[in-house]
């Protein structure tokens, strides 16, 4: 299936750098569904992995797919939580092609999960031997498939977390199962706590800080965590009518700026590393077209560089 079609998964669709090709086994309708991630520990313990496997379960019971990488430990506990909930889906993305299941004792898992309507997605081609540098490639892929992602038993330097950064610039919601601080495979998940992200111990604490829906509330263009404190502020910021003039309303937004104001401004939020074209329109409350006229004045003028992945940048000097 290829970017830009019908049966691209819609939330990985809107990841800056989603793959143009996907090769996928099994029911599309696993990623048409609300996704959580549940990713963590290859070496596992027994407790993290039934932690794993019952909010896995939880998930699935809920009608949501369960998304994980379909490696040992909690990514397995995770697949199999979800395929013992009768109808539950899970989605496993792999890091090589289709045909060259990876490690291999879970060949089984990844065809029950195809035979019992997950979905198995793989950005590499058929034949292609998984090899470490695809990898953190299959991590964004879960990450970008998630509105949500749960980090059990993550190391400071593992894959988990590369997961959980990809999840952090794509703004999903991130949370983490506490674990021992003797454990050296908590100390990320443990950190990650620090730092914020939803405390998790039962399936109640995904939910309830669920966001609707990305697209309603601007969640894949908002930093970690954007979605809770913003609900927050707005808790704090309401106010009796009478008092409303306490609180003034946001600028409104700038639907036929002149192309001079544009263009003046976009070269104020521009540098030299690359930004989202949509970040760039939220920010400078000009229109889409207004904005979109301007970049290309500006790259044509060699002030600015329109870049893949929707991105732009200032132009280096010459």
């Amino acid at each position: 299936i290829f970017l830009g079609t019908p049966d691209y998964p819609p939330l990985l669709a809107m990841l800056h750098g989603a793959p143009l090709v996907l090769s996928v086994l099994g029911d599309l309708r696993a990623a048409a569904a609300t996704c959580i991630a549940i990713v963590g520990a290859r070496n596992a313990s027994a407790a993290g992995s039934r932690m794993a496997e019952q909010l896995s379960t939880a998930i699935a019971d809920a009608g949501m797919s369960v998304v994980s990488g379909l490696a040992r430990g909690i990514d397995a506990a995770a697949h199999r939580g979800a395929l013992l909930v009768p109808g539950g889906r899970t989605i496993a993305a792999i890091a090589g092609g289709l045909d060259r299941p990876y490690p291999p004792e879970n060949i089984e898992l990844q065809a029950s999960i195809a035979e019992q309507g997950g979905l198995v997605i793989a950005e590499a081609p058929l034949g292609t031997a998984p090899q470490a540098r695809h990898f953190p490639r299959r991590n964004r892929i879960i990450a970008g498939l998630s509105i949500g992602i749960v980090a059990i038993e993550a190391a400071r330097k593992s894959g988990a977390l590369i997961t959980i950064r990809h999840g952090q610039e794509a703004g999903r919601e991130i949370f983490a199962v506490p674990g021992s601080p003797l454990d050296p495979r908590c100390e990320g998940s443990n950190d990650l706590l620090r730092q914020g992200a939803h405390l998790t111990e039962r399936v109640e604490d995904i939910l309830d800080n669920l966001p609707p829906s990305p697209d309603a509330v601007g969640l894949l263009r908002d930093p970690l965590f954007a979605y809770a404190k913003r609900e927050r502020e707005a808790r704090q910021e309401r106010v009796d009518p009478a008092n409303a003039h306490q609180n003034p309303p946001p600028p409104p937004v700038i639907h036929a700026g002149g192309p001079l104001e544009a263009r003046s401004r976009l070269l104020e939020l521009l540098g030299p590393s690359p930004c989202s074209v949509d970040d760039l329109i939220r920010r400078c409350q000009f229109s889409a077209s207004a904005v979109m006229a301007a970049l290309l004045e500006l790259e044509v003028a060699g002030r600015v560089s329109l870049l893949p992945g929707n991105l732009a940048a200032l132009a280096p000097a010459e």
